[in-house]
């Protein structure tokens, strides 16, 4: 896949994926005028043609100086610069340093894009295209100009098999890309699909001199030809790198750009493990790090350079979706196949015991797909939804027709108690028993006892699973951590060898084709696809199809909520937790922010795009 992996790893590709939405636009212009500066999806613009900047940044913020941070992501190391194909790991951020898309969304809007390498884009009125006219000063770090071939090629090139298959997921409804004249590309769809422009408006461009003459599998350390603000400069390879400031980037006046692109150096440092980074941010080998642990917020966030005034925690609020962190169960294995299992792994689950003991109150539980959006699901399914249920009622389980699942309450000891004693039945009626005054150990008629390995690449992860552990040792599963190091883990992720592994997935409030990637059946059995639960169910599907076909928010709600159900329902994941804030620790004597916060926004993104140095 792209970057990297997911699990906090295939962030490049999958945060493109999930977070389309910020680059969402549709139809509802002439088709006839070279005059749109933004698409909407629903038709809000909230700026208008000519606007000067976004109102989040500071447009007189001065350019210059260098950025030390930290790569957040769980990878320790890069062996390529070509983010793109299947195999091994680019570094962290090459991707938005390097390369630039047709459109770019805001970050105080859910579902509007404007123009970035595209000064203006058509779709008609029958939705069945996209033309975009690109900008004819745009240039490649080369020097060359950006043109409608050089689309062409990168569309080619992404729907091809070298690349991730989630592209060609997202893609495959495109018919044709024709290269109108030099600056003019037109994209046909097969089906008038809302979001296909978006999908297509999305795509990072790249030259057609970047590894040529060469097969793009082969196109491991040349070094990319994006058009981006940055370039590579200095690399310590498979350690650390510096994205140096193109001193010819074409777009700085752009009005999507005013405020942003501030450092002239930033450079991203790597490190092993959490220990080791947090180490780091204390002896200020970097001037910038996030935060995922509560415990290191806590209760490690501390020492001389936070006493001096070198290092100052910030605490920033988004109105991002929740996302559905979750662990992920690989139901291609005959051992996770029945609903019922699943079902009773996930009761002996004690979000409230983490959050308690662990979590210092930090997390709220993540119940569904689509929290903090209009597509979460809640209470009993309403008319509309219904009437996308009904016809599926055989190819669902039938708790979806009653209220929405979510996280077991396990508050209290005979919560706890009563959802163990619910898990043993479940396991009982799915053949899985503990024979009286045996071992102890859960077996099914064969003979065989039930072992649960979850696969990570951090044996830290050994704290959040111990209460798991001890609550399913009363049902007589044994759950065992296998880690191991992340270039076997993502070889092992690409392959789905593993029973259980843990996904942080982005959110959305528009969700459409990627989810045929992350759900969809067509996927379930292609090798580096995003279906990392094997789930193969019509339901799903036709509910997947539901939601891309959606002309308007009142058909896109009720379909996304009655598919949420259906996969909360199936309990091929165990939820997670979620944080509605970022924390940061920064150098504030010598990194500056602006005033106004975006709402939608991910910590390492806004300081990249807008922060300063001093």
């Amino acid at each position: 896949m792209s970057e990297m992996k997911l699990i906090f790893a295939q962030v490049n590709l999958i945060y493109r994926r999930l977070l389309i939405c910020l680059l969402m636009f549709g139809a509802g212009l002439s088709s006839n005028a070279w005059a749109a500066h933004a698409y909407s999806l629903w038709g809000d613009i909230k700026y208008p043609a000519g606007f000067k900047y976004f109102d989040y940044v500071d447009p007189n913020a001065p350019k210059g100086g260098e950025l030390v941070a930290v790569s957040n992501l769980r990878v320790s190391t890069f062996d390529k610069y070509n983010p793109f194909t299947i195999k091994g790991t680019s570094p962290a951020y090459l991707s938005e340093m390097l390369f630039e898309s047709l459109l770019v969304g805001s970050g105080d809007e859910l579902s509007t894009a404007y123009g970035l390498l595209a000064n203006d884009v058509s779709v008609p009125a029958d939705g069945l295209s996209a033309t975009f006219r690109i900008h004819p000063d745009a240039r490649f770090h080369d020097g060359k100009a950006v043109q409608a071939a050089d689309v062409k090629y990168t569309f080619d090139t992404l729907n091809g098999k070298f690349v991730s298959p989630a592209y060609r997921t997202m893609l495959e409804d495109v018919s044709k890309v024709e290269v109108l004249d030099a600056l003019t590309v037109k994209f046909t769809f097969k089906r008038k699909n809302r979001e296909l422009p978006l999908t297509v408006g999305s795509l990072p461009i790249f030259s057609r001199e970047w590894g040529k003459n060469k097969s793009f599998d082969k196109v491991i350390t040349d070094i990319p030809i994006g058009s981006g603000r940055y370039k590579i400069g200095p690399v310590n390879f498979g350690k650390d790198i510096t994205y140096v400031r193109d001193p010819n980037y074409w777009g700085d006046k752009l009005n999507v750009n005013v405020g942003s692109g501030n450092f002239d150096r930033i450079t991203i440092k790597i490190y092993k493990d959490n220990v080791a980074r947090l180490e780091g941010l204390k002896a200020g080998e970097f001037d910038f790090m996030q935060f995922y642990s509560a415990g290191d917020w806590a209760r490690r966030a501390t020492g001389k350079r936070f006493d001096k005034g070198d290092l100052t925690k910030g605490v920033f609020k988004h109105s991002l979706p929740t996302g559905f962190q979750s662990y992920i169960f690989n139901t291609r294995l005959p051992k996770l196949q029945d609903v019922r299992v699943r079902q009773a792994i996930g009761l002996a689950h004690d979000f409230n015991w983490m959050s308690q003991r662990l979590f210092y109150g930090a997390y709220k539980p993540v119940n569904g797909l689509f929290g903090n959006t209009d597509c979460a699901a809640v209470g009993l399914p309403s008319v509309d939804e219904l009437q996308f249920l009904e016809p599926l009622r055989k190819h669902v389980p039938v708790n979806v027709f009653g209220n929405m699942a979510g996280q077991p309450n396990a508050d209290g000891k005979d919560n706890l108690r009563a959802n163990l004693v619910k898990a043993r039945d479940l396991l009982a009626s799915a053949g899985w028993k503990v024979k009286s005054g045996g071992d102890g150990v859960l077996r099914n008629a064969k003979g065989e006892a039930f072992i649960l390995e979850y696969l990570d690449s951090q044996e830290s992860k050994a704290t959040t699973l111990a209460s798991w552990q001890r609550n399913l040792a009363k049902l007589g599963i044994a759950l065992k951590l296998r880690a191991v190091d992340f270039a076997l883990y993502q070889q092992r992720i690409d392959k789905y060898e593993y029973d259980m592994i843990s996904i942080n997935f982005p959110g959305t409030n528009n969700p459409g084709i990627e989810y045929m990637d992350l759900f969809g059946a067509k996927s379930a059995d292609i090798e580096s696809s995003g279906n990392y639960s094997g789930v193969k169910n019509q339901a799903v599907d036709a509910l997947i199809e539901r939601m891309i076909n959606a002309q308007s928010k009142a058909e896109l709600i009720p379909a996304c909520r009655a598919f949420e159900r259906v996969i909360a329902h199936s309990h091929i994941m165990i939820p997670q937790w979620y944080s509605g804030q970022h924390n940061v620790a920064y150098n504030p004597k010598k990194l500056a922010k602006p005033s106004i916060e975006p709402k939608y926004y991910k910590a390492d993104s806004w300081l990249l795009s807008n922060w300063w140095a001093r």
